[in-house]
């Protein structure tokens, strides 16, 4: 048993099998030894490629949106434009990409938000956060087979609106949306008074 102040440790990889490739990951069952108590556990890993979503603002300084079916909630859903990034490309040329793909616009102006680890417990990618600033529509959308998307713009205080009612609730869409908007609840105790719960 780990002691009470002591910080957790690497576990040691002991082995590693990967099962049948599955489009978006690819999984892969590590055997890891427990630095405590030295046992081996197996434990699942998805292999997943990076992603981009992209907060654009157009040259009104509404922010463009995407509408579209989510297979896994079975519901529509408001988000950023974004996606994967294909093999050899960079991130900031998958996000100027995929904004095109999805919207139709394209941006002169890009400033990297950072990334974020989409779910550290099993996945191994990032989620890359860019900002296009001055967003023009440029081009008819072209989108993937598997793609039925809507394009929307809102200001800024409506997009805050919706994400505080619920409205918007993709967890990497709310991240990259916070690096850009202050998203916080209003009249929150513990914001406006910098007191702990």
């Amino acid at each position: 048993m780990q002691p009470p102040d002591e910080a957790p440790r690497p576990w040691e990889l002991v082995s590693s099998e990967h099962a049948e490739h599955m489009v978006l990951f690819r999984p892969r069952w590590d055997r890891l030894r427990h630095p405590h108590s030295q046992d081996v556990l197996r434990r699942l890993v998805l292999e997943t490629p990076e992603w981009v979503n992209v907060v654009a603002r157009d040259v009104n300084g509404h922010y463009v949106m995407v509408e579209q079916f989510r297979f896994g909630t079975s519901a529509l859903t408001l988000e950023i434009p974004g996606g994967m990034v294909d093999r050899g490309e960079a991130h900031e040329d998958a996000a100027r990409r995929e904004l095109r793909e999805e919207t139709g616009h394209t941006a002169d102006r890009w400033t990297y938000l950072g990334a974020v680890e989409p779910n550290p417990a099993f996945q191994t990618n990032l989620c890359h956060h860019w900002f296009a600033d001055g967003a023009q529509l440029t081009h008819a959308q072209d989108l993937d087979e598997g793609e039925d998307i809507r394009v929307l713009h809102f200001e800024a205080p409506e997009l805050v609106r919706r994400v505080r009612a619920g409205e918007i609730r993709h967890s990497l869409v709310i991240t990259a949306l916070s690096r850009v908007l202050d998203l916080r609840l209003e009249q929150n105790p513990t914001l406006d008074n910098g007191e702990d719960r």
